[in-house]
């Protein structure tokens, strides 16, 4: 089974997405707890379009937030990795790494494993030159992660695809150079 991931951590398993993900990724996205620090839960049909865009990034690209798994017992804990980002924002265009984890995930630092892992990816297999991260203002576990990654709090801003909620379009903004990229 360990053929099918693209790569692994210690104790996460990345690969492309598949329909048959649909069931569990819709059941994490339906819970208000893990869509609490964004904005809305998720319908059937939003997940479903999450994953088509999410495979047709990876097939143009060669990464997306990838599906990943447990790899004990190769279970479906939610995603971890890159997306390209354009919409209006002091940073953008830019490489996004985000990530969500089902509830029985939390708490067992596999987002930052994860996330470390995909920090490696990008740089060193993809060469890219900046990481960045955006979380809602509050979200407190998520700028955790974004610490421990080693990245640089770089302000605040308001989401401009959430500006029709303005109690909720305050984010926060973090990023990361490539440390094998020499300063010019």
């Amino acid at each position: 089974m360990d053929g099918e991931y693209l790569f692994q951590s210690d104790r996460i398993g990345f690969r492309d997405w598949t329909i048959d993900d649909l069931p569990d990724f819709s059941a994490m996205s339906a819970d208000e707890e893990v869509m609490r620090y964004l904005v809305k839960t998720l319908t059937p049909e939003e997940s479903e379009e999450f994953i088509r865009r999410q495979k047709q990034q990876f097939e143009d690209r060669g990464y997306c937030y990838f599906a990943v798994d447990l790899l004990t017992d190769h279970s479906f804990l939610g995603f971890i990795g890159l997306s390209y980002q354009d919409y209006e924002s002091p940073f953008n265009p830019s490489i996004d790494i985000g990530w969500r984890l089902k509830r029985s995930a939390w708490g067992q630092g596999l987002a930052t494993e994860g996330a470390k892992l995909c920090l490696t990816f990008a740089f060193e297999t993809l060469s890219m030159d900046r990481v960045v991260s955006v979380c809602l203002a509050g979200n407190m576990n998520s700028e955790n992660v974004m610490k421990k990654l080693g990245m640089t709090k770089r302000g605040s801003f308001i989401h401009s695809k959430l500006k029709h909620i303005p109690e909720a379009g305050k984010c926060v903004w973090y990023d990361i150079l490539n440390p094998n990229h020499e300063k010019s």
